[in-house]
């Protein structure tokens, strides 16, 4: 369960027993499908602050999230804006930090700036423990958890029912 500040910030905390490299790369991948955010692919043509980035689905072809890098200091820090594509919501920031510790990696997911009560701010309510408890099981195994295997390919299947909104060329990665 995610720890809340306020209704506007979300916080989520794991301790991953896996060298923080590994974690770090699962987070931040961009030649192969994130396995620990629902098999989706993070697109940028950078990391340095400002650079417009986006999540898309596996098969490249819809936008779930698009945003900007704000901070990305690696293997340590990644901040950016995030906006689901089909949600008129407003952005919201996502922010990773990584802590090396004695018996592992400590994982930090803070979601701030989220308007209370919208389609977006219950997804990520939803989504944030099990980010992190899919990152954990990929660090710690190389693979997600079964269970975690049979949605992604649900959600392959069920590309189609996408909304037409969340298109790849509605969304240039600008």
């Amino acid at each position: 369960m995610p720890v809340q500040a306020d209704r506007s910030t979300l916080m989520f905390r794991i301790v991953i027993n896996a060298d923080i490299q590994r974690v770090w790369r699962e987070l931040t991948k961009t030649d192969e499908p994130q396995q620990a955010v629902f098999n989706a692919r993070l697109l940028t043509e950078s990391f340095e602050p400002g650079s417009a980035m986006q999540i898309r689905t596996q098969s490249g072809g819809n936008v779930l999230v698009i945003g900007k890098v704000v901070e990305f200091d690696p293997p340590h820090r990644f901040l950016h804006t995030h906006r689901f594509t089909q949600h008129d919501d407003p952005e919201c920031r996502v922010e990773y930090t990584l802590k090396q510790l004695p018996d592992g990696v400590e994982v930090t997911l803070k979601v701030t700036e989220l308007a209370p009560d919208t389609a977006t701010a219950k997804s990520m309510q939803k989504g944030g423990d099990m980010i992190l408890q899919t990152l954990k099981v990929v660090a710690e195994t190389g693979w997600p958890g079964f269970g975690t295997r049979l949605i992604y390919a649900a959600l392959a299947r069920c590309e189609f029912m996408l909304p037409a909104r969340t298109r790849v060329q509605n969304w240039p990665l600008r």
